[in-house]
């Protein structure tokens, strides 16, 4: 099943139908009722959605339409960001390899994760390049949307006949975290308070999923099978800005970017953990500037910020003038 979240298939029931929210939300509760166990309220959603004639999927290319789950998607947009690709074993010997970019239009932006052969492309994109991308598959990773690219996919750079408005900049809201609430893109200013030893997990060394360990001690991918695990890590740190805190994840390469170290280096802590204790001295007290969405945790029940952008050493001047700025109006 396609993922649309509640909140978007409210809002179109309501803008279609006229129905009013406490007519929706009775209607939701219902459909709840009569398959009690058996459906999330999201599902209800849908089915009422349905039952109206509501066209909750609009095939038009535009990057806010692509919700997890969807195949032989198209959009088109400019590239805003191109992730150098990666390399990687496969369990047969053979190397793979893994890269993206960043594309947005004026709805909004999404990851596009090119895979093998589909990593030549990213020599030929520059950010600003128009781009078509076709039969891609839409999935959701850490609470943001990627479009995967597979053999059928196509990336077509500057497509004939085909514009697209430039993108401005994209800037989150700044806030401070006593204001933060649940699902929201924002950006934080704040000092590290905390920071934790990074915890690793075996990963998929293909697609880079997360793997589970079989009853005979090998490790099985969805995907691809018996494999032999690669490892991610996440690193949690507790930011301070005054008003409140907050624990702020980092994954991968955002972990890499915030220690200041590569993968192997990183990977070293994993057998020799007491190593980690010299980055937390030089970390602790170190004002950073970070992006990311806000998800509230269900298990320990708080706020935390999955973060997708890390400033080290913020620009003074540009936090001044920020400052002015608001005094000013």
């Amino acid at each position: 099943m396609i993922k649309i979240p509640y909140e978007e298939i409210i809002a179109k029931i309501k803008e279609q139908t006229g129905i009013s929210d406490t007519e929706i939300a009775s209607k939701v509760q219902t459909k709840l009722s009569q398959l009690a166990g058996l459906i999330s309220k999201e599902g209800a959603a849908h089915i009422i959605a349905n039952e109206l004639g509501i066209k909750l999927i609009e095939a038009n290319g535009k990057i806010k339409n692509a919700y997890p789950g969807m195949k032989g998607m198209s959009i088109i947009g400019r590239v805003q960001q191109i992730y150098p690709p990666k390399t990687f074993q496969r369990q047969d010997g053979s190397t793979g390899s893994v890269g993206s970019f960043q594309l947005a239009d004026d709805t909004g932006s999404t990851r596009i994760v090119c895979w093998n052969d589909q990593t030549k492309i990213l020599e030929t994109l520059t950010p600003g390049k128009v781009v078509r991308v076709t039969n891609g598959i839409v999935r959701e990773n850490r609470g943001f949307v990627e479009t995967h690219l597979n053999e059928q996919s196509k990336v077509i750079v500057d497509p004939p006949g085909e514009t697209v408005a430039d993108v401005p900049a994209k800037t989150l809201s700044r806030k401070s975290i006593k204001e933060l609430q649940d699902n929201e893109g924002v950006e934080l200013l704040g000092t590290i308070v905390q920071l934790f030893n990074p915890t690793f997990y075996e990963i998929c060394p293909q697609c880079g999923k997360r793997i589970r360990a079989s009853p005979t001690a090998t490790f099985i991918c969805d995907l691809h099978g018996t494999v032999t695990p690669d490892y991610g890590y996440v690193l949690n740190v507790y930011l301070d800005d005054g008003t409140d805190t907050i624990r702020c994840v980092f994954f991968k390469e955002q972990a890499e970017i915030l220690i200041k170290k590569k993968k192997e280096e990183l990977l070293a802590y994993k057998s020799q953990p007491e190593l980690f204790e010299a980055v937390k001295t030089e970390l602790l007290g170190t004002i950073v500037k970070l992006a990311g969405r806000t998800k509230t945790n269900t298990f320990m029940n708080r706020l935390e910020l999955n973060v997708n952008s890390v400033i080290l050493n913020p620009d003074p001047q540009e936090e001044l003038n920020r400052i002015n700025a608001t005094q000013a109006q």
